[in-house]
């Protein structure tokens, strides 16, 4: 069974960064898109960013504007995010997914999820 444990959220203050990490575990060779995703109070599951197999392309959201960066080392079962010049906005859980296919925008095209970070931005 697949696990996706992610860790890094915390208390940040505007302008700060902070690195979320996504250890995979259960997993069989197969390829796979890891994305992240978040989640404000009252508002839906948004995507924030993913990754395909080989690492050498991702996608992001538009409100990311340069200031994240997904990344992938397979051979630790690992996917990161490092957030810059973090904004008030960003605060949220944040979540891994994980799908057996090749990237996607939407949260319902993902098969395992994270029990998600918390991010706090203060301004």
């Amino acid at each position: 069974q697949v696990q996706l444990v992610e860790s890094g959220g915390g208390l940040v203050q505007a302008g700060g960064s902070l690195k979320l990490s996504c250890a995979a575990s259960g997993l069989t060779f197969r390829r796979n898109a890891m994305g992240w995703f978040r989640q404000a109070p009252g508002k839906e599951r948004e995507f924030v960013a993913a990754i395909n197999w080989s690492g050498g392309s991702t996608y992001y959201a538009d409100f990311v504007e340069g200031r994240f960066t997904i990344s992938r080392v397979n051979a630790e079962n690992t996917v990161y995010l490092q957030m810059n010049s973090l904004k008030p906005e960003d605060t949220a859980v944040y979540y891994c997914a994980l799908r057996w296919d090749i990237y996607s925008r939407h949260s319902t095209d993902y098969n395992y999820w994270g029990q998600g970070t918390q991010v706090t931005v203060s301004s």
